[in-house]
């Protein structure tokens, strides 16, 4: 599909790019991305700083006075504390951070995952009774329970007290039976950063017990901040501010990981050093996963925990195992989508894609979403039909529609939801899909513009030949790390020259290019691009749009381009 470009670049004087350069000893090209992402010279330095000194005080955070007063007293009385998680890696880290801080003080914990099948999302009366039956005196929750109304109030009468913590957006109730909900999201929050996820919530959560204590937060910090890390990177929130500060120093302690249960993850992944914010999002977040999904995530909180290597490493094969079987299920799905779509006559009519199938298996639907939402850049809600009438569903979205919104503007065909913008969940009734779908594109009609259902890709400025430089690329590493709000630069150039073309890969699904301009050579590669490779050839003149990356190859390394999109200029 075609992709927009739109460029942040503003003109800027050359004399300012110097001084600022100068300033603060960076390349200017660097200098330049800063200003035209907004970042004036007055905020460069606390950017580049990410120092620990700047993590927000936790007790600025709604309710967390009462939440750990009730922890203190519970850890004081010996009451028994469960954990409750969920099952993707943002809440089987914060189960981890959360429970190995409680019992490292003594406290009578264990953790509750849900199972993803028969369970579902978040926190169910069936469970809560169960941990009740249990002994269980007070229930915390990680990463969920912003909408347990009802499930909360269950406990509070059967004498067990629920303590929320969730990032979440969140509906017009809140649990008023819990004795603390925590979630900056919350309208009557004045946290000044409310884009955490569930680990960072549950870090911030320890921090203020530690400080509570009269104890040392150093020492805190250090010891879970690599939990932090993955799961910030994992549940893809904004990289900037309080997020930007956790991965940097938790990618930094994992360069060398401590923990037996991430070794033995690296190890059978093939991971090597460095590992930066790719690594953990496409390699070892997916096989952590992957237990949640197709199993149970205790597997992963396990191997987290782990403090026995050659036990950690038999888990992790699991998790290898279990993520090779969940990307033969998905491609499985993704494949059964396009035939459904394709069999769909009024598919190009609808706004929000809407697909429903018995034999999908509700852990891997969400991925498979997110891919035919890049495929088709239109929302999508993939649903799991159990066979006995009940569908659950996850959603992802583009841009511009916000999906929790949606959904609560569909809230009569559905039995319950949740989730935010980009992402949410949801269950309903089978015999209801149709009126859903219906109705969540008539909402969409009214939401969608033809324009926002076109892949943008956001430029930050136009280089030439000789900023393309082995210099240059190693350069832009100070501005990681990368993710949400705080991408890889990405550059465009004109009027380069093809000298050759070809495909690479084992499928040859990617696309490698040899380009000149003004004499300089350069080299680029498309991931997933090799389709491309029909419509060009030698002598054609194309504008690219790229990320300037370091190839190494036999010990030598060199600046390529990788290519993120091309328009062709003679034909």
């Amino acid at each position: 599909m075609e992709k927009k470009w739109e460029y942040k670049y503003k003109q800027h004087k050359r004399e300012d790019i110097t001084r600022i350069s100068k300033k603060y000893s960076l390349h200017p090209i660097i200098t330049a991305v800063l200003l035209n992402r907004g970042i004036s010279e007055d905020k460069i330095k606390p950017y580049f700083t990410k120092s620990m000194h700047d993590i927000i005080n936790p007790f600025e955070m709604k309710d967390m006075d009462k939440a750990v007063a009730r922890i203190m007293a519970a850890l004081e009385k010996r009451e028994p504390i469960v954990v409750y998680g969920d099952y993707d890696v943002d809440g089987i880290t914060s189960t981890a951070i959360l429970y190995d801080f409680l019992r490292s003080h003594g406290a009578d914990v264990e953790y509750y995952i849900p199972e993803r099948s028969s369970e579902g999302y978040g926190i169910n009366i069936r469970a809560v009774n169960k941990l009740i039956k249990k002994g269980k005196k007070l229930l915390i929750s990680v990463d969920c329970g912003i909408t347990a109304i009802g499930e909360t109030s269950f406990a509070h009468l059967q004498g067990m007290d629920v303590i929320i913590t969730d990032h979440h957006t969140c509906k017009e109730r809140i649990p008023e039976d819990a004795v603390a909900v925590i979630d900056p999201k919350q309208e009557d929050d004045t946290y000044p950063f409310d884009s955490l996820c569930g680990a960072g919530i549950a870090f911030k959560l320890i921090l203020a017990v530690t400080m509570a204590m009269g104890s040392n937060t150093s020492q805190c910090f250090n010891k879970y901040i690599d939990l932090v890390a993955i799961g910030t990177i994992a549940d893809v929130v904004p990289l900037i501010d309080e997020n930007r500060i956790f991965v940097d120093r938790g990618l930094r302690l994992l360069q060398k990981p401590s923990r037996p249960g991430i070794r033995a993850l690296m190890e059978v992944s093939g991971s090597r050093t460095p590992v930066n914010s790719s690594t953990i999002g496409f390699t070892l977040a997916p096989r952590l996963n992957a237990s949640g999904r197709l199993y149970n995530a205790s597997i992963g909180v396990d191997l987290l925990l782990c403090e026995d290597y050659n036990e950690a490493l038999e888990t992790a094969k699991k998790l290898d195992f279990a993520n090779r079987k969940r990307q033969s299920e998905e491609q499985k799905i993704f494949d059964q989508a396009l035939d459904m779509i394709a069999r769909d006559v009024n598919f190009e009519k609808k706004k929000v894609i809407v697909l429903s199938n018995t034999n999908w298996h509700q852990g891997v639907i969400g991925i498979v979403a997110s891919r035919l939402n890049e495929r088709y850049y239109k929302p999508c809600i993939l649903i799991s039909d159990d066979g006995k009438g009940n569908g659950k569903g996850s959603g992802r979205s583009v841009p511009g529609f916000n999906l929790f919104d949606a959904l609560t503007a569909c809230s009569d065909f559905l039995i319950g939801f949740g989730g935010h913008s980009a992402a949410a969940g949801l269950n309903v009734n089978i015999s209801d899909i149709t009126k859903f779908s219906e109705a969540i594109n008539k909402y969409a009609d009214k939401c969608l513009s033809p324009d926002m259902l076109v892949p943008k890709l956001c430029i930050d400025c136009p280089i030439n030949p000789g900023h393309a430089t082995l210099q240059c690329a190693k350069a832009l590493s100070k501005l990681e790390p990368f993710g949400m709000n705080n991408e890889k630069p990405v550059f465009s150039m004109d009027n380069l020259e093809i000298v050759y073309v070809s495909t690479v890969g084992a499928d040859n699904n990617h696309l490698r290019l040899k380009l000149t301009r003004e004499g300089i050579s350069l080299n680029g590669i498309g991931f997933s691009l090799g389709s491309l490779a029909s419509e060009l050839s030698t002598g054609m003149i194309i504008n690219a749009a790229f990320q300037l990356d370091i190839n190494y190859y036999l010990g030598v390394e060199s600046v390529q381009l990788i290519i993120k999109d091309l328009k062709i200029m003679n034909r």
